[in-house]
């Protein structure tokens, strides 16, 4: 018997925070296998996963639906007292159809936090009428105001709840949502609405509250809920689903309990019809001021140029001197070249934010780091003083920043004193509007040991029990539950004979991965020209003022909003502490951005590992190395740096071995003595990947970049390939090796490919990924 068409429009996945276990990647598969065209997410009030559904659902092949499954106060939103939890709200589904039902949802979510919030993020008809275009209605679950009224038997309040909503979202866009998890209660609501249909011709809809993927996934999400209650899965008195019906359903196990009214399930597919709604990614850069007269690309040269001949204030003497390596005549080449690159990917505005309240933190005497990451190969960043360190004496390149040949939004990180980066954060909010200024919301995954304890308390397993099957699980990053069992013969030969470690390692792989928290992430910081909540919904943490957004990092990227990261450095307010207290004991004025190389004494403390305190090398494991390999410079102790970390770390014995000639220092090419000697042949860091592309395939260091980083993750949709009108340009779906062009009959592809083939075999010997 062929299938009916069907399209499921309420579901929750693991997003649904401790209350969901359906993985968004699987789900969206599923649905394709199931041959579904399309899939909804409704979460209950919030939108967390909204876009890394759309990014599934694109990778599945099938249309993502947004949706959220509301709670709508009884009264008013703003009422908080009395009433208490079992009444004080109702659920409401709804999806948005166009890009104004998708804004629309977010706000009412967001208000839901902001101003509704009474033990769940409450909204009301007051603001649902308000923000209720491009939005299609359901009237809900068991928990819903319609079917409450049913179960009560008041079938005319159920009938003026009814009329309500339709008046909100229009006759033609509110359905009577059945359902059938095989609960006494649902056939009694479902001959209500049957009624309702008779009396107000208000069409069906078929859905299945769906809270995991397979049938059989009941156990682990039984214990999933207890995970999030507290509550052991012996315990009577949990919460827990009455069903095993709460799964991810196909057409024909849909059809069968709506066969009789087979317009509930052709109208899931006409409603998902009307889904026009797709994510908006072009960037939205928040609105830089600048005098008049100027255009912010012109403006933006001006301040590169002034800061670069404040530089030159130091650099000049050191040209002098003797003391640079390279000739002046080369830095005003590549500043030039850069500010052309920068006007041409159109990111003149963002160097200008960012130069903006970095200098607001200088000028306040907020101590602030000297850059990090791939920053400080800009020499526009060096003269602006949004970095303090001279990329072009250092040898950092700039296409590892910013490549028009992959452009990747700028990802500037600065250090900021842990005391006072919150000033920082407040200047920013006054600047361009509390209402457009939040920090980023972070969620915390079960991982693989972690998920074992839980799930191993639910079950009740002793502790010693619990803890002996935790051990077996290797501390590796990156660990799975499912290579655990290949990497660890301890923990296979008790999967294999005992029969309740195999119960906690199945459950624990269906929760493994699955989100568990929200919290505020670290660092991030997002900035928008508009008010947030009208392009993402907003999320408030519970008893607190701290509003965040309500997609993590990733999301907020790829919808085109500017996000920033503002660290808190404990180590920069010790540093200020020595610098003043230098100066009240010797008279001396330091300056920190201004280390001086060579310093013997200094040298002798890092090889002695006499380094507490020193920001990454106070480790023991640390000091141990730098005991061995006996650091005397600047490069020594960057190397080092990089090396100490998991995968490159495997390298450091042969790289103390090499730096006391205990090993003899090889180069598998000629050209690679100039790149690799300061690292004793050993390829330690990015730059050194480029130039070695460069090098032996005469890549130019646009393409080196993408060679250095073929696994770099996609760039968001919003950041253009070139700076054309429109920002909406399409963004390649994978990281490619570059294709060399051909020049005259000279084979430049096949020298390439043996090149890229021979630093992808050097870095697979070395183990070290490229982007160190």
């Amino acid at each position: 018997m062929a299938a009916p068409e069907f399209v499921h429009l309420h579901l929750h996945t693991e997003f649904s925070l401790l209350d969901g276990a359906c993985h968004l990647d699987e789900l969206a598969k599923a649905a394709k296998e199931m041959g579904m065209k399309a899939m909804a997410i409704t979460y209950h009030g919030a939108m967390f996963g909204a876009v890394g559904w759309a990014a599934a659902c694109n990778k599945a092949g099938i249309k993502p639906i947004i949706g959220c499954e509301s709670y709508v106060a009884l009264g008013s939103r703003l009422e908080k007292s009395g009433g208490g939890i079992s009444n004080a709200y109702n659920h409401l589904g709804m999806i948005a159809t166009t890009n104004e039902g998708y804004h629309n949802l977010a706000k009412l979510s967001s208000i839901g936090y902001t101003d509704g919030f009474y033990h769940r993020p409450r909204i009301d008809k007051e603001v649902l009428a308000q923000y209720r275009k491009g939005l299609v209605g359901f009237s809900g679950c068991l928990a819903s105001e319609i079917s409450q009224a049913l179960m009560r038997d008041d079938e005319a309040g159920a009938i003026k709840s009814v009329m309500e909503f339709c008046d909100i979202f229009g006759k033609d866009r509110f359905y009577l949502e059945l359902m059938d998890h095989k609960i006494p209660e649902q056939t009694k609501v479902n001959k209500g609405l049957m009624r309702i249909h008779k009396k107000t011709g208000l069409p069906f809809v078929a859905t299945n509250d769906a809270h995991y993927l397979h049938k059989d996934d009941h156990e682990a999400h039984a214990v999933l809920l207890c995970i999030g209650t507290g509550k052991k899965l012996s315990d009577p008195n949990r919460f827990q689903f009455e069903t095993q019906e709460f799964y991810v359903k196909s057409a024909l196990e849909m059809e069968a309990p709506f066969g009789h009214v087979p317009e509930a399930l052709s109208n899931t597919v006409k409603i998902a019809d009307m889904v026009e709604f797709k994510l908006d990614t072009e960037l939205k850069l928040p609105r830089f001021d600048v005098p008049v007269g100027y255009t912010i690309e012109s403006y933006f040269e001006k301040v590169a140029r002034g800061g670069y001949a404040e530089r030159l204030k130091v650099l000049g003497p050191l040209a002098e001197s003797g003391r640079l390596t390279v000739p002046l005549a080369d830095y005003e080449a590549r500043l030039t070249r850069e500010i052309g690159v920068i006007h041409r990917v159109g990111f003149s505005g963002y160097f200008l934010i960012v130069g903006d309240y970095n200098r607001f933190a200088k000028d306040r005497g907020i101590p602030v780091g000297p850059g990090r990451g791939s920053a400080a190969g800009s020499l526009v960043a060096y003269a602006m003083r949004v970095t303090d360190i001279d990329p072009i004496e250092n040898g950092l390149i700039f296409e590892r920043f910013l490549n028009e040949e992959r452009i990747a939004p700028p990802d500037i990180d600065i250090d900021f004193c842990e005391n006072r980066r919150g000033e920082v954060i407040e200047y920013v909010t006054q600047k361009y509007g509390r209402e457009n200024v939040a920090q980023i919301i972070t969620f915390g995954t079960m991982k693989a040991k972690a998920v074992v304890r839980d799930v191993s308390r639910v079950l009740e397993l002793s502790f010693s029990d619990s803890d002996r099957i935790a051990k077996m699980v290797p501390a590796d990053l990156g660990m799975t539950l499912e290579k655990a069992l290949q990497d660890s013969p301890a923990l296979a030969d008790a999967y294999k004979k005992e029969e309740l470690t195999r119960r906690v390692i199945d459950i624990g792989k269906r929760l493994e991965g699955t989100t568990r928290h929200a919290s505020t992430h670290a660092a991030g910081v997002v900035i928008s020209p508009v008010p947030l909540a009208t392009l993402v919904p907003l999320y408030k943490f519970p008893g607190t003022e701290s509003v965040v957004t309500q997609f993590d990092m990733k999301g907020v990227e790829e919808i085109g909003l500017l996000k920033m990261d503002f660290l808190g450095l404990s180590t920069l307010t010790l540093i200020d502490r020595c610098v003043k207290m230098i100066e009240e004991q010797t008279g001396e004025k330091v300056d920190p951005s201004m280390p001086q190389d060579g310093d013997k004494k200094t040298y002798e403390l890092f090889a002695a590992g006499k380094t507490n305190g020193v920001f990454q090398f106070e480790s023991d494991g640390m000091k141990d190395v730098l005991r061995r390999f006996k650091p005397d410079r600047l490069g020594h102790l960057t190397a080092l740096n990089a090396l100490y970390r998991p995968g490159p770390m495997q390298m450091i014995d042969d790289f103390v071995k090499r730096r006391h000639g205990q090993t003899k220092v090889t180069y598998e090419h000629a050209s690679f003595e100039t790149i690799l000697g300061e690292t004793y042949g050993i390829m330690v860091y990015q730059e050194q990947v480029m130039q070695i592309a460069a090098a032996i395939a005469g890549f130019t260091m646009g393409e080196a970049e993408c060679c250095a980083r073929p696994w770099a993750r996609r760039t968001p949709r919003s950041w253009p390939r070139r700076r054309t009108s429109s920002w909406a340009a399409a963004w390649p779906t994978r990281s490619r090796w570059p294709r060399p062009r051909r020049s005259g009959t000279t084979s430049r592809c096949s020298r390439a490919t043996a090149s890229t083939s021979l630093i992808r075999r050097l870095m697979r010997g070395s183990r070290i990924r490229p982007g160190t």
